[in-house]
């Protein structure tokens, strides 16, 4: 055998030997660092009612049923456990309530014991922060140096802010998914008030921080920021919706002036893009469905549903015949709720599933003005009429829930014998916001208007609680004067 005669064999010789012995040791002693938690996905984070769940990542695997023992939220959050590996889940079974700072701690638990003889370890107490959205609401002003603007009232904090200048009228708006910004159309009010309709679409910024699990910290924009999106100078803007991920806008407008002029026609308008024609698609109302790549529109007997993605020569997805008008969207797009207007002067209001189920939820032969539904998917909250029996033709509005399973219909207010009113249930299905608009007697230039014309001399919102602690009757809550009410998201 031939001796070692180089020094780097002998030191690599020496090497070999250590690791051995480390790794013997390692062997023999096990290992010594403490069990800990390394990551938790919600940790200082904004949660909104699309989060579903939290991840709690550790450096082993643990004692699972102990773990499930030890877990505390406060204040306490419905929910279960699942676990793979070295995740943990706890997924949501209620809506989080907002407005509202929870604690997650974990203490006392040890890892999971790998064989019988194993020695097992605690873990290092763990504690971890995150908050609900604001609770928060934007609507336009009608009274004094408000009337027309739009303004923001952040009931969490405590904080009201007006977004929009005062010589500007907004007519409409729509929030974004986060709330940091919302998207309305405006004209000067100089005009507005001689009678000339030609609004440009903008943003605008709430002041209202970014912070969702699924993405990065950004500091908040100061609020009132306007950034315009469409403007007036070829086509004059007649309708439009946002998209429910603000992934894009779609238009319904007409040329000012030239060969088409008062031709309406559907535009779409992706984020960061410029506006693309929505060819061989032609309507009245209509929806972007909440995936936001179709749009659900009105077309002579009935709803078509149209890909928002294809081509110019793509047909519609689907016809639904009997129906006149899609009033809202399931959030996670599961079904719909639809009207159909029937031969003999009734509505009917219908639940209609992306697997082509067709329910009937009620008739009547008043109006439904507005359903929605609550965020357990389970009750729908609807702003109905009833037509009074008298030899006048009046319909009252009332608010009630129809429970999605059993049809059956419990009504929740009467309200005033104002049928042109808005309704807004609030995302985690804790209150309702609406309007009670008081018609002006004559309709001078640039008064206020809601929604469907009429003018109007002010108008008081009202918040109606859902969650009630003492057992005692929901009663509505004056909130002061506004019009068209609308909980961010």
């Amino acid at each position: 055998m031939k001796r070692l005669s180089h020094p780097l064999d002998r030191v690599a010789l020496t090497v070999i030997a250590i690791l051995a012995i480390l790794i013997g040791i390692l062997v023999v002693g096990g290992d010594h660092t403490t069990p800990l938690v390394r990551g938790f996905n919600w940790q200082d984070k904004s949660v909104g009612i699309e989060d579903k769940a939290f991840t709690l990542t550790f450096n082993r695997a643990m004692d699972w049923p102990s773990v499930k023992e030890h877990l505390q939220i406060t204040p306490n959050l419905s929910g279960k456990l699942s676990w793979a590996g070295r995740r943990l889940a706890y997924t949501l079974t209620q809506p989080i309530p907002y407005g509202t700072q929870f604690q997650v701690k974990l203490t006392h638990v040890q890892e999971a014991q790998r064989t019988p003889n194993d020695r097992t370890k605690v873990m290092q107490p763990f504690s971890g922060q995150f908050r609900s959205r604001d609770r928060a609401y934007c609507y336009l002003g009608v009274n004094g140096e408000e009337a027309g603007r739009l303004i923001l009232n952040n009931l969490t904090q405590k904080q009201k802010n007006i977004l929009t200048p005062a010589d500007w009228v907004v007519l409409e708006f729509q929030p974004y998914p986060y709330g940091d910004r919302l998207l309305f159309s405006a004209t000067p009010r100089a005009g507005e008030a001689q009678g000339d309709f030609n609004p440009q679409l903008y943003t605008v910024t709430t002041g209202i921080a970014v912070n969702p699990p699924e993405m990065d910290s950004s500091p908040a924009q100061q609020a009132g920021k306007i950034e315009l999106v469409s403007d007036n100078k070829t086509y004059q803007i007649l309708k439009f919706d946002l998209a429910p991920d603000g992934s894009r806008i779609v238009l319904q407008r007409a040329p000012r002036e030239g060969s088409g002029l008062g031709e309406v026609s559907l535009w779409q308008l992706p984020t960061g893009g410029s506006p693309q024609p929505l060819e061989k698609v032609q309507g009245g109302d209509f929806l972007i469905a909440p995936d936001g790549r179709s749009l659900v529109i009105a077309q002579g007997q009935g709803l078509a549903i149209v890909p928002l993605d294809g081509t110019a020569t793509d047909q519609p997805l689907e016809f639904l015949p009997k129906f006149g008008m899609v009033l809202s969207f399931a959030r996670d797009g599961s079904a719909a709720t639809m009207l159909k207007f029937n031969p003999n002067f009734t509505r009917s209001l219908f639940l209609v599933t992306n697997q082509g189920e067709q329910t009937e939820l009620l008739k009547t032969t008043g109006s439904i003005l507005s359903a929605v539904f609550d965020p357990n998917q389970q009750l729908l909250y609807c702003l109905l009429t009833q037509v009074g029996a008298g030899k006048e033709y009046v319909e009252t509005p009332y608010l009630a829930t129809i429970d999605l399973k059993t049809k059956t219909e419990t009504r929740l207010l009467d309200l005033p014998n104002q049928r042109d009113m808005s309704m807004a249930l609030a995302p985690d299905g804790s209150a309702l916001l609406f309007d009670q608009a008081i018609e002006a007697k004559t309709e001078n230039p640039g008064v206020m208007r809601t929604k469907q014309g009429s003018a109007i001399a002010t108008s008081n919102l009202w918040l109606l609680p859902l969650q009630s602690t003492d057992g005692q009757p929901r009663q509505p809550q004056g909130i002061g004067s506004g019009l068209d009410p609308q909980w961010l998201p």
